[in-house]
């Protein structure tokens, strides 16, 4: 070995001694890192939090504040978040519990992804196992008020719903499945119901044992023998499943014996020849899905056997339309008079539109008038909601024609918009001045 060798070596060992004894050191815990006396941690706080002395008595009490590490969470000085947190609730949370949100799952629970765990966990201490703020059902309540209270109502529960929520769903995120559930389906509903011989039979031989249960089913309960969702297809509630589908037999048995709407033709023959016979057809009944791109076939929790309610189902597609209304609500909102004295004039939005039920306008199927209205004469279909027709109103109808366009005549579209322009009283322009001297010129100043 060289001297040069020697020296470099010689240099390593000594490094080594001195850097040793340093790394073997344990990192400073809140004791160190604010100097606080010994001891004193857990024991300081509580000479001011006095109140905690008999959360500490609790079933369960959080780890870090079982052992006295407050600065575990938060800053004993100064913090840019709130209760003197050294960090965001998330990022102070998933320190320890990462395992709460996975990374590849499939689901999530708004309030882990927002990190807003207090909703449903005490940071302290708690009765409840998990440090949860109540328990089983009565915590999930809280957010989930509809369910939990049309459960409660059903006719015919579902034994989970009551035994708790966590049966089936888990309350942080899945990686298994949506809306939270702990296996996919139906792996989740074969855990309970066996797809055996008996079971195979009540569902008229079919081997719905790999099909999708919720199709037919409402899992929190329904109003309906075998918890079907309130709004049962006919052929389904009679169990004349070949109606549609080929025989259980068959090597498809879930196979439609038809496509699109050919299909419900069978069935609904008198509203297809009503509706092909008429100029405008609405383009979701022609292609291969049919009448399927807004029905159900077996069942559903919505009347006429709809997806999801109307304004959700038909802002599938005209989602600029739904857009539009959400900013005209939050524009009403904010312009809305301070002063009680004061007189709101001149709606912004239309109250069909906002109530969701588009088909109150248009027919979801057919209609011989443009935009599918449900009349040919727009004065005719405004006169249903509006009662002008009893008293004196702009002159309209065929015999008068619009000074903007002669191959149009005067009807209500020609000075308000039905979904709404941003202006008052419906109107396309900023004042009704503005509006009426488009076409009497004569008036403009």
């Amino acid at each position: 070995m060289t001297g040069r060798q020697v020296s470099v070596t010689v240099f390593w060992v000594t490094l080594g001694a001195i850097l040793l004894p340093w790394l073997a050191t344990p990192v400073a815990d809140g004791n160190e890192k604010f100097r606080l006396k010994p001891g004193a941690e857990g024991k300081l706080c509580l000479d001011c939090h006095s109140d905690f002395t008999l959360k500490l008595k609790s079933r369960f009490v959080h780890t870090p504040v079982k052992t006295g590490n407050c600065t575990g969470c938060h800053s004993p000085h100064t913090s840019a978040h709130g209760k003197l947190l050294s960090a965001s609730t998330r990022s102070i949370c998933l320190t320890c519990h990462e395992d709460v949100l996975p990374e590849k799952a499939r689901s999530a629970h708004r309030p882990v992804i927002e990190g807003r765990c207090g909703t449903c966990h005490d940071p302290h201490a708690s009765s409840y196992k998990g440090n949860l703020s109540k328990n089983g059902n009565e915590l999930c309540v809280g957010c989930h008020t509809t369910v939990v209270d049309t459960a409660a109502k059903a006719k015919f529960p579902h034994l989970p719903v009551s035994d708790g929520c966590l049966d089936c769903h888990n309350p942080h995120a899945s990686t298994a499945a949506t809306r939270l559930l702990r296996s996919p389906l139906p792996a989740l509903c074969i855990e309970c119901h066996q797809p055996d011989a008996g079971f195979t039979k009540q569902h008229g031989g079919y081997p719905v044992g790999t099909a999708n249960c919720v199709s037919c089913h409402a899992a929190h309960g329904s109003n309906t023998r075998g918890i079907l969702f309130d709004t049962v297809h006919a052929p389904v509630a009679g169990k004349a499943c070949t109606q549609c589908h080929n025989p259980p037999t068959a090597a498809q048995p879930f196979a439609t014996t038809r496509t699109g709407f050919e299909l419900c033709r069978g069935c609904h023959g008198k509203t297809m020849n009503e509706t092909f016979g008429k100029t405008r057809v609405h383009w979701p009944l022609l292609d291969k899905t049919g009448c399927l791109n807004c029905h159900e076939a077996h069942a559903s929790r919505k009347p006429k056997l709809l997806n999801v309610d109307e304004a959700a189902l038909c802002g599938r597609c005209h989602g600029e339309t739904t857009a539009f209304q959400r900013r005209l609500t939050e524009k009403a909102k904010q312009e809305k008079p301070r002063s009680k004295s004061r007189v709101e004039i001149g709606s912004l939005t239309h109250d069909p539109v906002q109530r969701g039920t588009c088909s109150a306008c248009h027919s979801p199927h057919a209609s011989n008038s443009t935009r599918l209205l449900n009349q040919e004469s727009t004065v005719e279909l405004c006169g249903g909601c509006h009662d002008w027709l009893k008293h004196e109103s702009h002159p309209m109808g065929e015999r008068y024609r619009d000074k903007r366009s002669k191959n149009l005549s005067v009807d209500c579209l020609s000075c308000h918009r039905s979904h709404g322009t941003g202006y008052r009283y419906l109107i396309a322009f900023p004042t009704p001045t503005e509006l009426c001297v488009q076409c009497h010129k004569q008036q403009k100043r």
